[in-house]
Formats: C-alpha cells, structure tokens, sequence
C-alpha cells in the first residue's frame, strides 16, 4: 500500500511539473494558417541550422496562451497565443525562442532536469508517508501535496539559464534574417504583469517561462544592438497576421465576440472574413455568403476565399454547389493536401458521373503526402465502397481507426478486409500488417482492449460514419 501510494504521489508531482500543453483542446487543421506558420518558421529553422522538413508545427485549440516543444521536434502554439499576439513580429519571437530549445539541445536537458528536480519531492512525499504511518494524516498530507511545488521550483532553476539562451537565440536568428527582434520584447513587455499573479491565475506559458525584469532588459539590450528594433513587418506579413486571427475569432470566439471585434462598420478584409466566419459557424448562412462573396469578388483568385465559400455550401446541405469552389481552390493551390481531402468529400456527396474517380484521385494524392490523415482514409472507404470495391473499403476503414488509435476496430475491418484480399497484392500485405499490429494476442494491446471491454466487431454502418472534418476542425493527424 504504501509503494503504491508512494509512486502515485510521485507520477501527481511529474505531471503537475511537465504537463505545460495539458489543457489543449485538441489539434487543429487550417491551410492557410499553417501555410502562413511555415512561411514564417521555415527560414527561422534554417538560420537555427535545423532542417524545416524535420520539424514539426502544431496547433493547439486553446485559449490559453502557451507554446513549447515537446516529443522531439515538434513546435506547439496554442491558438490563444496567435490571437492576443499583436503583429507577425511577436509570434515569430516566439516561434525563435523554441526554436531554440530544439536547436540547443534543451529537449534532452529537460529530462535529465526533470529527474534531478524529482529527488527532493520524492524525499517530500517519502516523509509525509511516514507521518501518515505516524499517526500525523493532516501533516503527511501536506508533505505529499507540496512535493509538486518542490519539483517544479527545482526544476525551474535547472530552466532559467536556458530561458536567458533562447531569447538571445531568437534575437540571433531574427537579426540574420534581416528582421526587427522587437516581437520578443514586444511580447514580454506586453504580459509583464503576469509575474504579480498567482501561478493558477498565470497564462501556462509564463509558468514555463517567468518574466523576471532582468530577463526582459538582457533580451532588450540584445535587441536592440542588432539595430533592427524600428524595422517593421513587410505589409504581407502583417496582412497574413491580421487575415490568421481574423479566422481564429471566427471559429473558435462567440458571434458577441466577433461583432465587438469586427463590427458590421469595419469593411476592411479580415473583418469580413471574421464575419463570414462566424456567420456560418452561427447557421447565419445568408450573412457567410454575402461576406464571403464580397470579398472573392476583389480578390476571385484567393484560394482560402474559394476553400472557404466550398466549406459554407457543403455543410449548409449544398454538396453540388460546394464541388465548383473546392475544384477552384485547388486549381489556385495544386496538391494541397486538405484541399484534395475537402473536394474528394464534395465530390463523394455529389455522386454524380465521373465524380467516384476524381474524388479516389484526390484521396489518393492527399495520402501520398499525409498518409496518417484518419479523415482522408475515411473518405476513402466511401469512395471505394461507391464502387463496390468493398474488401479495398474495408481495409481504408481499418486505416482511418488506426490513425485514431481504434485498434479494436482497424483489427476488425483488417480482418475482414483480408478474408476477400488477394494474398499477393499490397493491399492484403497491408491488411495483415495491421492485423499483426493491433493483435489483441499481443501483450502490448491487452490493457488498451481490457479497458474498453469489447472485442472487435464489425458494422458495414461504421465504415461509412461521417468524421468531423473541414478547412478548420479537430486535427485528424497524430
């Protein structure tokens, strides 16, 4: 009992220290957002001596503010952060400070840290259980409850050194680029008064990284010696900030919101688009065309506009008008990989001649590039049983729930799938790689099947559920 107290008390204290991204809602999938991150990110990477194509940009649906780096080379911004950030300049601050953090080495240090920074609230809890044993369950509480505090506030001085790094870093990289440092700054400066509130009251990314005033005054000192601090972000950049949170409000913020922000006075661009927005996610479908047609009418050639009216007509029940603005978009903006995902689904709902074809093209083109996109290998199934391919179906469904991490269900479909397969082709191969892979026999998958208690079933229905998809929505990549 008490190895067992012991070592539940010690995971408490490592998940309250690490777990930085623990309140993130879910991915989420954009195009234009995560074109405009890369283009932003992708020569910060290279100046940083990093390969772009290595590293990885999520976004995290929350409102807090918070980015890190975790799981290898991967870079997480929380859309909360994207929004209360004022310019281009302030995210890509950001964006260089983790670089940093990858680039340096800090990921594997943090570890060793972690564990280092455990021993005093390992001593902590050891003590509180021996108060409890004692008699004393008030005070052996009280040991064991801090022992959270006594990690992360040892952990945190092993960080502070490669806190101070990684704003010089930022400022390094941003200054090779030729670009003004004054983001970071910007940015501190901003939320400096997030050091006089409480650590639960505090944003999680000024938990991980403190504001001390000297921190603040070295970065600007750097920054300023670089002698780009009044250089400002080139017109584009700006209007891609501006066209990026726009988009963030809309979706993800209230209608109250949106009009408190984006008025019905304001004309200019993101406002509309903020509107349109908004005005489908609020069924107000009439107001998302208008806005959307307004604005494709100054700009007809903006892919992300075409995307956009595709998506409103689709999930308004218009399926053969929204085929039209998909196909446009990706004439605009050939092979990108969630466009062929939302064309493929217009086309799928049509149903008309020829559209089964196009729409398994699509699909297929989509997974050559993201061949983890569990939304994608849905649609498949769909196409492929279109064309009574229902064996190829059965094998796509099993593909889209191992991507979620259904494996219960990718071991039925694989199963099924294999029993009709021709056993010299790729497709059966793959089928059985599943089978192997998601074996209930397997001692890896016994607790993942114990705790759904359920064996595999199949259902010709479930190949065939709708998954939530669109230009914005929960990510269907892991």
């Amino acid at each position: 009992m008490a190895v067992k107290l012991f070592r539940a008390a010690a995971a408490v204290a490592v998940s309250a220290m690490l777990a930085l991204g623990a309140s993130a809602q879910g991915l989420i999938r954009d195009a234009e957002i995560e074109e405009t991150l890369r283009e932003w990110t992708d020569p910060i990477l290279e100046v940083a001596g990093l390969v772009p194509a290595d590293v990885e940009l999520y976004i995290i649906n929350d409102p807090s503010l918070n980015a890190f780096v975790a799981n290898g080379q991967r870079i997480h911004l929380h859309t909360g952060l994207i929004i209360e950030a004022e310019n281009a300049s302030q995210i890509k601050g950001v964006i260089g400070h983790e670089t940093c953090h990858i680039a340096c080495g800090h990921t594997v240090a943090r570890m060793r840290a972690a564990s280092v920074a455990m021993r005093p609230a390992l001593v902590s809890i050891g003590l509180g259980i021996l108060a409890i044993a004692a008699g004393e369950p008030g005070a052996g509480a009280a040991l064991i409850g801090s022992s959270s505090q006594f990690a992360a506030l040892n952990f945190y001085i092993h960080t502070r050194s490669e806190e101070a790094a990684a704003d010089a870093a930022a400022v390094k990289y941003l200054a090779a680029l030729g670009q003004s440092p004054a983001g970071i700054v910007e940015f501190f400066e901003n939320f400096r008064y997030q050091e006089v509130l409480s650590d639960a009251r505090r944003y999680p990314y000024f938990r991980a990284h403190p504001l001390a005033s000297d921190r603040i005054r070295t970065t600007r000192e750097l920054a300023e010696a670089t002698g780009l601090m009044d250089t400002p972000p080139t017109e584009r950049e700006q209007r891609q900030y501006e066209m990026m949170r726009a988009k963030l409000v809309g979706f993800l913020d209230s209608p109250l919101k949106v009009r408190r922000d984006y008025p019905a006075t304001d004309k200019s661009a993101p406002a509309r688009y903020a509107r349109a927005i908004s005005g489908f996610r609020a069924s107000d479908i009439q107001t998302a065309l208008t806005e959307i047609d307004s604005l494709l009418a100054e700009k007809p050639d903006n892919p992300y506009f075409n995307e956009l009216k595709g998506q409103i007509l689709f999930e308004s029940g218009r399926a053969a008008d929204s085929v039209e603005p998909h196909r446009r978009s990706l004439e605009l903006l050939p092979g990108q990989p969630l466009f062929l995902i939302n064309y493929a689904r217009s086309l799928n709902a049509r149903n008309a001649e020829g559209d089964t074809a196009a729409a398994e093209t699509a699909l297929r083109d989509a997974l050559v590039a993201e061949p983890d996109n569990a939304f994608a290998w849905a649609q498949l199934a769909i196409t492929l049983e279109h064309q009574d391919r229902r064996a190829e179906a059965q094998l796509a469904t099993a593909e889209s729930a191992y991507w979620v991490g259904d494996i219960v269900r990718a071991n039925a479909f694989a199963k099924r799938a294999a029993q009709t397969l021709d056993k010299s082709t790729i497709t059966y191969r793959r089928a059985d790689d599943i089978m192997l892979i998601t074996d209930p026999s397997n001692p890896d998958n016994r607790e993942f099947y114990e705790r759904y208690g359920r064996k595999p079933r199949l259902s010709l229905e479930s190949s065939q559920r709708p998954m939530p998809f669109g230009d914005f929505s929960a990510a269907s990549r892991q």
